[in-house]
């Protein structure tokens, strides 16, 4: 078994959930006491956040590659970073470590393809759907993506933040949620992915009418494919 390295605290409630995860998927696959292998690096919510939202993104990117380089020195096979948003670092994580890191929109793209869906709604934070470096990723593997009009922007952030982050799953949000499938598929997309962990507490596959891709939950199962492959 190969040791996954974990880039978390970003925040450390989506951390668990693939910390758990990996450990609950190994127990299915090889049962008896099998766990996970992980090296977890789990860096400070609220310095990561302050410096992302003065737009130092430089910084931004010396604290994760600080993190990462940590874990490969502990001894990680390979990395995942436990977010969607800080992909927005990617390239500078991969640069600076020797250990193949798994994108995130890479994976997502292969079990869209897998599905034979080419086209997909996004969701996510307003800072995911707003900036490019996760929708081009899908987009550079052929998958047409269409994000909610900007007036559901706040709404996706307020149920994320307010109530999901903080264990609140709300009936009449995941309606609300629900409603911004409904016309995202009106739009042409033939699935959804939910671009950040808390929407997976919200929507299921059985809340909506077309595909839906957890991007944690299928970040997770590709990791547990490398590190018990062979």
């Amino acid at each position: 078994m190969q040791t996954i390295g974990l880039l978390g605290g970003l925040g450390w409630k989506s951390s668990a959930v693939y910390y758990e995860g990996l450990n609950r998927g190994v127990e299915e696959r090889l049962g008896g006491l099998h766990s996970a292998r992980t090296v977890l690096a789990s860096v400070e919510f609220a310095e990561v956040t302050e410096l992302a939202a003065a737009e130092r993104w430089d910084d931004v990117a010396a604290l994760l590659v600080a993190a990462a380089q940590g874990v490969e020195r502990a001894g990680a096979d390979f990395l995942l970073m436990c977010t969607t948003a800080y992909h927005q670092v990617f390239d500078q994580v991969e640069a600076a470590v020797g250990v193949p890191v798994l994108h995130l929109a890479d994976v997502v793209a292969a079990a869209c393809q897998e599905a034979g869906v080419s086209s997909v709604g996004f969701l996510g934070t307003r800072f995911s759907m707003t900036r490019p470096f996760f929708t081009d990723r899908l987009a550079g593997h052929g998958i047409t993506v269409h994000v909610p009009d900007e007036e559901h922007h706040q709404e996706l952030d307020d149920i994320v933040y307010g109530e999901l982050v903080h264990g609140r799953v709300l009936d009449t949000s995941r309606r609300r949620v629900v409603s911004v499938i409904d016309e995202l598929w009106d739009a042409g997309a033939a699935g959804v992915v939910l671009g950040c962990t808390e929407l997976e507490l919200l929507v299921k596959q059985a809340d909506a009418d077309i595909p839906v891709f957890p991007c944690t939950t299928l970040h997770v199962a590709a990791a547990l494919d490398r590190a018990l492959a062979g």
